[in-house]
């Protein structure tokens, strides 16, 4: 592996248990069912560069992305950030790796934007003058600067992924992963989003990107190459026009699958 590479990921696999259902539970000497998430993938992101990561639900777009940031344990391979294995100094890793999502749970809705902000810098290992610093550095970047006394819950939805966005930038790490961030937003907030990650974290910051997303167009508007999901694998990777068709005809069998199982539900259901 390659210290050249922001993100390299090589033979990465991960299986979940699945729940015993029934009557299994009355028969516990059979072997538990699994579900392969990740089957072998291979992956690079070089310094400045924004991958996007498609693939339908269950695709093993947010494992891969945990396992990056060091929140999951791969059963298989290796994930490397700047040449850091994530599973063998899974500190360094977490340093070097700002996980962005769209869950607003994760923050206190009664606390400011500012005690926030101080909370996720300290489980960073910022304190002190040194979190302050770096709360006003991130939120004069990203335009939070007249919102950092403002409550969590009265923020909007742009603003709200605006301050998940600071988040991930606290430790100032090289590489961030957007876990379908734009998912809730209206088009208007959603493409302020896009530009803010595009134009400062990769371009002018010459940061690595990897984006999930379901949003083809978006893919397409925002990604230097795109990487398709599916059954765990990695079915196809290249820029966007080069890999649309086969892109869309995982998306269509998708879809088929699913308007089959609804009409059997409505044929029933007469």
């Amino acid at each position: 592996m390659s210290a050249a590479w922001a993100v390299e990921l090589r033979g990465l696999g991960k299986r979940y248990r699945l729940p015993r259902r029934g009557r299994e539970w009355l028969k516990p000497w059979r072997p538990r069912r699994h579900q392969e998430a990740l089957a072998g993938v291979d992956l690079a992101v070089a310094p400045g560069e924004l991958v996007a990561l498609l693939g339908p639900n269950g695709a093993g777009k947010t494992t891969l992305l945990k396992i990056l940031a060091g929140l999951v344990s791969a059963d298989a391979g290796e994930a490397r950030v700047h040449g850091a294995d994530v599973a063998r100094d899974p500190e360094l890793g977490r340093a070097r790796v700002g996980y962005v999502l769209t869950d607003e749970r994760s923050f206190f809705w009664r606390l400011t934007v500012r005690d926030n902000l101080r909370f996720f810098a300290g489980l960073e290992g910022l304190f002190g003058a040194e979190a302050a610093a770096r709360v006003e550095y991130t939120a004069r970047l990203l335009g939070l600067g007249e919102l950092l006394d403002r409550r969590f819950n009265a923020l909007s939805a742009g603003q709200k992924q605006r301050v998940a966005l600071a988040r991930g930038l606290l430790a100032d790490p090289p590489v961030l992963v957007f876990d379908e961030v734009t998912r809730a937003l209206d088009p208007g907030r959603a493409e302020q989003v896009r530009r803010l990650v595009r134009e400062l974290i990769v371009e002018r910051q010459g940061r690595a990107v990897l984006f999930a997303t379901h949003d083809l167009a978006e893919a397409r508007a925002i990604a230097d190459r795109v990487v398709l999901l599916s059954g765990g694998k990695v079915a196809c990777e290249g820029p966007f026009d080069a890999v649309e068709a086969e892109v869309r005809a995982v998306f269509r069998a998708e879809a088929e699958a699913e308007e089959g199982a609804l009409s059997a539900i409505l044929q029933e259901a007469r």
